[in-house]
């Protein structure tokens, strides 16, 4: 079922940015007098379609793309033939370049509106909430990866890069993990000390195996919802529990309670229970992941920003082009050689696992799609043949110095583009099936 709705999320958010995205084209080319033969979500062969003026609509059985094809426009379709015969006024080839280059930015133009209106919205409707930086009063827990640069658990960060901070997740934050020579300043036994972070941390964090291994936050807990049928809820755990030991030995964090329970699946646990003041002791035997189902409730004091629709307006956008920025800079450490391109980039498989994840959450596919239209409008902005980024460069050339670059340069550079563009969409999808076997 999780793998069933991890897909159906995929797809459905591909299919709306997907969508929009060649509708940007088609209505910028209509806008133009350009004849638009044919618009479809999902690639070839077609499920189904209706044609309405001179426009052929309809969906494709690959639903992992799309297409506009424009008459007299050298595309991915790589026909030709029409290109022998002379400019006819409603051909794109007709058209001035000026015309030509909103066409073709008209794509990248509305998944950027797209992603900044999902992000204005959210940020309006959730706000941001968060734990201050002073309310994360027990320290840090510190995974693997966290001890491996120097961070101990129960040490407290106070400032990021020698500024204090205002939220806790400002310590993994992109800034922070993207950036070039970040530091942390922490407290320890009443000391302060700087920690530097290694450029290469985020290849690290961004293997599959290392998640969950870097910084977490000591949170004292009580028990939350419990998952039906799951050993917790038929021990008689009850909501709003507070567990004080695992086989005697004393819990106060949420992280204590993990490091008590995983090593030992389906095994035997006695806990320490207290219950509206009461102690209680219950018999409980773990899954065969060493969980006994149940979600914590953390007990840290949790900060609440709302905002106006005028503010949202400035946030959101902000948040918006965050992403542009976090490509940018992940391509620039991708580059350095301090991320594998194997690790940071992900295909179809990699975005429905470690994005979409397999329980749909309206807010989650929001954000998340809101995210991907970013995304997918920095990627069609590279200047690859074959990309709209490619194309519009072109034609920019072309504005600027006057000269039209020959039907055969376009066709050869068309076809260069769809071979890098295939053999990338290979690798991605060739390196997300790897990471889920190996």
């Amino acid at each position: 079922m999780e793998v069933l709705i991890m897909a159906g999320q995929l797809i459905l958010g591909l299919s709306i940015l997907v969508g929009l995205h060649e509708l940007g084209h088609l209505l910028a080319a209509k806008a133009f007098g350009m004849r638009v033969e044919q618009y479809f979500i999902g690639f070839p062969p077609k499920i189904w379609s209706t044609k309405r003026g001179e426009t052929e609509y309809g969906v494709g059985a690959i639903p992992l793309g799309g297409f506009v094809k424009i008459s007299g426009m050298i595309d991915e379709s790589l026909d030709t033939e029409q290109m022998k015969a002379e400019p006819k006024p409603y051909e794109f080839r007709a058209k001035p370049a000026w015309q030509r280059l909103i066409v073709m930015l008209g794509g990248i133009i509305v998944n950027v509106i797209v992603g900044i209106m999902i992000f204005v919205f959210m940020t309006y409707k959730n706000g941001n909430t968060y734990i201050a930086a002073e309310d994360a009063k027990y320290g840090i827990v510190a995974g693997k990866l966290a001890q491996e640069i120097g961070l101990r658990t129960g040490d407290k960060i106070v400032k990021i890069n020698g500024k204090p901070y205002e939220r806790f997740n400002d310590i993994t934050s992109t800034d922070v993990l993207l950036g070039t020579n970040s530091y942390y300043t922490i407290e320890r036994n009443g000391q302060q000390e700087d920690i530097y972070i290694p450029n290469n941390l985020v290849d690290k964090l961004a293997d599959r195996k290392s998640a969950g291994e870097f910084i977490d936050i000591a949170q004292p807990f009580k028990v939350g919802e419990l998952v039906p049928d799951q050993p917790a809820a038929k021990a008689g755990l009850r909501e709003g529990d507070v567990i004080t030991s695992v086989n005697g030995k004393p819990i106060r964090f949420y992280h204590e309670f993990v490091e008590s329970v995983k090593p030992y699946p389906n095994k035997p646990l006695t806990l320490g229970i207290n219950r509206n003041g009461q102690s209680l002791t219950l018999n409980v035997t773990t899954t065969e992941t060493g969980t006994i189902g149940f979600y914590p409730k953390g007990l840290l004091k949790y900060t609440t920003q709302e905002y106006t629709f005028g503010e949202a307006l400035v946030v959101g956008t902000e948040r918006a082009f965050q992403v542009v920025f976090d490509n940018i800079k992940g391509f620039g450490k991708i580059f350095r050689g301090e991320v594998s391109a194997s690790k940071a980039l992900s295909g179809p498989i990699g975005i429905a696992q470690n994005l979409f994840g397999g329980i749909w959450v309206w807010d989650r596919f929001w954000t998340v799609t809101g995210l991907l239209s970013m995304a997918l409008a920095f990627m069609n902005a590279l200047p690859i043949p074959a990309l709209d980024g490619g194309h519009a460069t072109i034609l920019m050339y072309e504005i600027v110095s006057g000269r039209k670059p020959s039907d055969r340069f376009l066709e050869a550079a068309q076809r260069v583009g769809m071979v890098i563009l295939l053999g990338l969409m290979a690798f991605a999808i060739f390196n997300d099936v790897f990471k889920a076997v190996f």
